[in-house]
């Protein structure tokens, strides 16, 4: 069976790294607690592209601001429905989850859900 995964993406100010890498520590150990299979977190490093519209053009990014890329594996749409609503409900995630503290704008962020075709 594929494996199902959710993605987001979200503009992030540079000097707010450190501080939302802290509260993805805590989502990763979260989500991988109630079954999540993998669980990644990455910033923008090398984000010009000769090809394409690259995520900076595409999120219209101000100066300062990266973007960070990141993805939650499950086996399937049913356990990620059945892994994120134990996560929503976990008091260490909604504690830092006050959209006034967020170290970005979550008004900027995308998010979908999607089905593994390829697998290597």
């Amino acid at each position: 069976m594929p494996n199902y995964v959710d993605g987001y993406i979200l503009p992030l100010p540079k000097k707010k790294v450190a501080a939302y890498q802290k509260i993805a520590a805590v989502a990763a150990k979260v989500w991988r607690e109630h079954g999540a299979l993998e669980y990644r977190e990455c910033v923008g490093e090398d984000l010009k592209t000769p090809f394409g519209v690259g995520f900076p053009k595409q999120f219209k990014l101000k100066s300062g601001e990266t973007i960070v890329f990141a993805y939650v594996v499950f086996k399937s749409r049913a356990h990620r429905d059945k892994v994120n609503a134990a996560v929503m409900k976990d008091p260490r995630l909604s504690a830092m989850c006050d959209e006034k503290n967020m170290p970005f704008d979550p008004k900027r962020m995308l998010w979908g859900g999607f089905t593994t075709i390829v697998e290597a």
